[in-house]
């Protein structure tokens, strides 16, 4: 691995414990390489909608996140890093119900300014739950 991969990647991981939201989520990075990230939402009871069914907003930060650092995941390490969402559209295709969330992002295209990320949540069976379209600004 490179040395500007390490950076990157540290760059990256240093991210989530100091994101607020993502910290009370609970969400960590799986795993991460170029254009493409894994992260990890564990069940807990304060991230319900109703009865033991996760929340959509919950779902969409889990979403969104993972995008943000599939962004991230580049080879060149920027002098000062920042960043922001411009567009996310989140579908919801089943419910969540009391179980752990993986969601798998991937950077489909990247230009100068805009990466568009592509994103799937799933139950631990493998049952899509969400997917997302995010564009990421640099």
């Amino acid at each position: 691995m490179s040395e500007n991969q390490q950076t990157r990647i540290a760059l990256v991981e240093a991210f989530i414990p100091h994101s607020p939201h993502a910290k009370a989520l609970g969400i960590a990075i799986e795993e991460i390489e170029v254009d493409r990230a894994v992260l990890a939402m564990p069940f807990k009871d304060e991230l319900v909608t109703m009865g033991d069914v996760v929340h959509g907003g919950a779902i969409s930060t889990l979403i969104d996140t993972a995008a943000t650092v599939a962004a991230w995941a580049i080879d060149e390490v920027p002098e000062s890093p920042s960043g922001a969402t411009v567009a996310l559209s989140v579908n919801f295709i089943s419910a969540a119900r009391a179980c752990d969330l993986r969601a798998e992002a991937r950077v489909v295209k990247r230009g100068r300014q805009l990466s568009f990320c592509e994103v799937e949540a799933r139950d631990p069976e493998g049952t899509l739950v969400a997917n997302g379209i995010a564009t990421y600004s640099f």
